[in-house]
């Protein structure tokens, strides 16, 4: 009769124990793929600590990202500067294990948020060995073939995704109007309606948005696209006398009916990301211009994805750089950057941050804006169902298929 008794017991601890693991995981809405994307991330959310949605802010380089890194910082984004390469003519499965280790490195946080890696692919995947490289902007604008443009930005994601990454610094929509900037080869075009039709390319990185998307919503068709970055907003091809990271004085329409024209379309196209320049408007530096950054580009041009600063660009708000961080930080987070490639200096920039925002300095409506928008982007890419690379993609780069195109 005891034993009876005891093996009932048990029977019941048992059925109360499943039930409780079943009640946990439906209440995890954000590991659920069929909640709508919005209440994933809004379940995410409120489950992060101020810490973690630091961590998600901020973007290191890969030399840095340690397994040991990405968990007790939560990173939420690595990146590869130029030149920066897991090993000299480093093949596609080299660049997949190092993408993979990293995020094998995020996923054993906590919440298991996966972190975003980047690259600069700006004319094809031309930091690979071995990858198939296109002309540089200056010359597809000279083309005038957008439909030229997205087929190179859909052979460039399979590229990229090709070594596992899901994420590219482009396409630069700078509109250079003197030809003494020693960037004008990154520009498609002096003419706006040129370089706004040439935003084409961001289709064929990210795929073609259905038409009942919503107006500046992250888009990505699937595991062969990656997400893109508009960049660098806003006005950078003109500044004074062409001089790099420079001042570009104009009045706001101009600004607008000139450099701002291509981020319109780009915003429609369902850019995933758009990336602040060095340069000033009007002797304001773009990382800390609140009005064009937080009013202009999230509010009216209703962009939902996540802004993004350049490599130690909130280093370069002051000069000499550095010369005062935390206003920097200050300056930056509240102008409404979401994401800082630091790339470097993350520990000093997450401790003050932090101490920010804990101080009263920082809102958390401002921190919970920027980890908004980036989850968003990661849920929309699939990243949190399917974090780690494809190997099934790595014959993808440099195919002679997509040099004879």
């Amino acid at each position: 009769m005891a034993s009876r008794m005891d093996s009932g017991l048990c029977l019941l601890l048992l059925l109360v124990v499943l039930c409780k693991c079943v009640e946990a995981t439906e209440h995890l809405k954000y590991k659920n793929p069929s909640q709508p994307i919005t209440a994933r991330v809004e379940d995410l959310l409120r489950r992060m600590t101020l810490e973690e949605k630091i961590g998600q802010m901020a973007q290191i380089e890969r030399t840095l990202a340690t397994p040991d890194v990405m968990k007790n910082y939560y990173i939420g984004s690595v990146l590869s500067g130029g030149g920066s390469v897991p090993e000299p003519k480093a093949s596609p499965a080299t660049w997949m294990n190092m993408v993979n280790e990293i995020q094998k490195g995020a996923m054993s946080t906590r919440l298991q948020i996966p972190m975003i890696y980047g690259i600069d692919a700006v004319h094809g995947h031309n930091n690979v060995y071995g990858a198939t490289i296109f002309p540089h902007n200056v010359g597809l604008g000279a083309t005038r073939d957008p439909d030229l443009a997205r087929r190179i930005g859909a052979a460039t994601a399979l590229e990229v995704r090709a070594t596992g990454i899901p994420y590219t610094f482009a396409p630069c929509v700078a509109v250079c109007r003197d030809p003494r900037w020693g960037r004008c080869y990154e520009s498609y075009s002096e003419d706006p309606q040129i370089v706004k039709a040439m935003t084409e390319i961001i289709v064929g990185l990210q795929g073609q948005p259905p038409a009942n998307s919503i107006k500046g919503m992250p888009f990505l068709a699937g595991q062969s696209n990656v997400a893109a970055c508009a960049k660098h907003f806003v006005g950078d091809g003109g500044t004074t006398n062409g001089i790099d990271e420079n001042n570009t004085v104009s009045s706001f329409k101009r600004l607008v009916n000139t450099h701002m024209t291509p981020y319109f379309d780009a915003i429609e196209k369902g850019v995933s990301t758009i990336m602040i320049s060095y340069s000033s408007w009007n002797g304001v530096k773009m990382h800390t211009n609140r009005f064009l950054i937080s009013h202009v580009l999230k509010k009216q041009l209703g962009f939902k994805g996540f802004v993004i600063s350049d490599w130690e660009a909130i280093d370069r708000i002051t000069s000499p750089p550095d010369a005062n961080y935390s206003l920097s930080i200050l300056e930056s987070v509240g102008a409404g950057i979401d994401m800082v490639m630091l790339p470097y200096n993350f520990t000093y920039f997450m401790g003050n941050l932090t101490s920010q925002v804990k101080g009263g300095f920082i809102s958390m409506n401002r921190i919970n804006d920027a980890v908004r928008r980036i989850l968003r982007v990661k849920f929309t890419m699939g990243l949190f169902e399917q974090p780690l690379a494809d190997p099934s993609l790595a014959n993808q780069l440099g195919s002679k298929e997509k040099q004879e195109k």
